[in-house]
């Protein structure tokens, strides 16, 4: 039971809604109905979605964990290495269920994104690709993570890439890079002494905060020029913004501290999802 346990931990229970979210929302924007597809889409993007990508992550990322302290709990499990072969064999398993259904279900297209989606995920972390460890790259990359099933609900359903669509996926997407950065600036450290590159072993801890900044600046700009009541979306990217603040000077030896408004980032998605729900779902109302 503890192996399972653990196993559960690491696929990070508590990030599960980013991803079954941006595909749930969007599809039900476009359906209107909670069918058959919706659930068993929720359902690969909820669970076995997030225990490939962090199960993968935990695997080979497991000498800069030694040295993380934020590792053993919600922000990531400690995998042991004997646990290292059966989370790579449930990550692979557990997702087929899900696979097959959507695929048979699917069209070429939509297929196609979902297989590029999963790439993304395994080429993350996984010995010999390692996008997570090509600065810039790995930021694009982990954001694409939350992107991709908004855009594989659009492809399934057969819905067109529109201004407005366009507009709200880069501005998704512009968080999604922003929220790794900062992340990456807490592990500078541990990531330094294993050896393992990143965003923020490269540009450094003040260097990646100012660069998250500046992309949920970017984030907010580009909602604001959506329509009204879309628009409201806007100032959440003040609340990232504002997290980020103190830590606007931080140096590399302190950068550990930064974990403190990282954790806050956990409570703040919750509140930017209401936010977000609310708001599409009034546009969704008014435009029919």
């Amino acid at each position: 039971m503890n192996s399972v346990l653990t196993l559960v931990v690491s696929s990070r229970p508590l990030s599960w809604v980013n991803t079954a979210f941006p595909f749930g929302l969007t599809y039900y924007l476009f359906v209107g109905e909670f069918d058959v597809p919706f659930i068993v889409g929720s359902l690969f993007f909820l669970i076995p979605y997030n225990l490939l990508m962090y199960g993968i992550n935990d695997v080979f990322d497991y000498e800069s964990d030694l040295r993380n302290p934020r590792k053993g709990g919600v922000e990531g499990a400690l995998l042991p290495p004997e646990l290292h072969r059966p989370m790579l064999i449930t990550a692979s398993l557990l997702p087929l269920p899900f696979l097959v259904p959507l695929m048979v279900w699917g069209s070429l297209v939509s297929n196609g994104v979902l297989a590029l989606s999963l790439f993304f995920v395994v080429a993350y972390s996984a010995r010999n690709v390692r996008f997570k460890e090509v600065p810039f790259l790995d930021s694009v990359t982990s954001s694409l993570h939350f992107v991709m099933p908004a855009v594989y609900a659009m492809a399934f359903v057969g819905a067109e890439l529109t201004t407005l669509s366009v507009t709200l996926l880069a501005a998704f997407f512009f968080w999604g890079m922003a929220s790794h950065a900062f992340g990456a600036v807490q592990d500078v450290s541990a990531d330094r002494d294993a050896g393992v590159g990143s965003i923020a072993t490269v540009i450094g801890a003040k260097g990646a905060v100012r660069f998250a900044v500046g992309l949920y600046g970017v984030a907010g700009a580009i909602l604001l020029s959506a329509p009204w009541p879309l628009s409201l979306m806007s100032p959440v990217a003040l609340l990232y913004m504002g997290a980020l603040a103190p830590w606007w000077s931080i140096s590399d030896d302190d950068a550990w501290k930064a974990n403190r408004s990282w954790k806050w980032f956990l409570a703040l998605n919750f509140v930017a999802g209401a936010v977000v729900v609310l708001v599409l779902l009034e546009w969704w109302k008014v435009t029919g």
